[in-house]
């Protein structure tokens, strides 16, 4: 089955690319200096912007960031994908953070993501499956040969899907629950 190849690649450092619960995306294990780094070079991408994370449960999201009480508010009562933005992480490289230290993570509800995390046992770095600056894909037939070649392992499922998201909303909230919109 692809999703245990998946999981063999991002153990051994490698790269993936897979159906978020958005866009397909280029994954690493997000604890993984190095895969970060060659994830950064797949996409040509200025190392001073930060990725997204993924999540699969409460529980890991509470184990990278301290989450305020308005976050959780979003969480629940957004209906489309919502990448928070959290003042500061613990545990994971500063290549995953932005130069501020902020880290966006995604607390994920669809299966295949859960499971693939979860199996992991570790979050995922998520990025969308383009070059820097190109259109990101909304099926896997849209994603660059140039990226599918890059990769170390691309998922085998979903190919036909076409995602209902062309990213998530991504808002930044303080410790003191003060909320930014910066991606509707």
């Amino acid at each position: 089955m692809s999703i245990e190849k998946a999981i063999e690649s991002l153990q051994n450092g490698g790269t993936i690319l897979y159906p978020t619960d958005t866009i397909w995306g280029i994954g690493c294990d997000a604890t993984n200096p190095e895969a970060i780094k060659k994830v950064f070079d797949i996409k040509h991408r200025d190392a001073n912007k930060s990725m997204i994370i993924l999540v699969e449960n409460e529980k890991r999201l509470q184990d990278l960031v301290d989450v305020p009480e308005m976050a959780w508010e979003i969480i629940d009562l957004s209906e489309k994908p919502v990448t928070i933005v959290y003042e500061s992480a613990k545990g994971l490289p500063k290549e995953a953070l932005a130069e501020d230290g902020s880290i966006g993570i995604r607390l994920v509800k669809d299966d295949f993501c859960k499971k693939l995390i979860s199996k992991l046992n570790k979050p995922i770095v998520s990025t969308s499956a383009n070059l820097s600056g190109d259109k990101s894909p909304l099926k896997f037939s849209d994603i660059s040969q140039e990226i599918i070649d890059a990769v170390d392992y691309a998922v085998e499922e979903n190919h036909e899907k076409i995602s209902k998201y062309s990213g998530s909303s991504v808002i930044k909230v303080w410790k003191n629950g003060q909320i930014k919109v910066l991606r509707e």
